[in-house]
């Protein structure tokens, strides 16, 4: 059964840069077939789908955060990575990495990131 760990720090300040790592346990990110997904979901509100990375690092972002993300592997550590630029309070929520086929079969357990000066 693939497990997967979101990590990084849990405060960045505005303007900064957010950095998330999504550890990959018991399944390989070179595996063909799956989009490895990062999501979010801000303070009493729904999930906001953010991009993904293919095993061929193919990536597609969301088109309202697109100018600001972007999402690369690591497959020595079997882990991907988001990075958010120029974060704003409304950046502030829970983020989750996700394993997906042809349905969200996996997901980590979340990590809340919190943007504040």
């Amino acid at each position: 059964q693939v497990q997967l760990q979101e990590s990084g720090p849990g405060l960045v300040k505005p303007s900064q840069t957010l950095s998330l790592t999504c550890t990959v346990s018991d399944g390989s990110i070179t595996t063909n077939a799956y989009y490895w997904t990062w999501i979010r979901q801000p303070p009493g509100k729904g999930l906001e789908w953010i991009g993904y990375i293919t095993s061929t690092d193919i990536t597609y972002f969301s088109p309202s955060l697109k100018s600001r993300t972007s999402i690369s592997r690591d497959t020595s550590n079997n882990q991907f990575s988001l990075q958010l630029s120029s974060v704003i309070p409304e950046d502030t929520a829970v983020y989750y990495c996700a394993r997906v086929s042809n349905q969200f079969d996996a997901w980590g357990q979340g990590t809340l990131v919190t943007v504040s000066s």
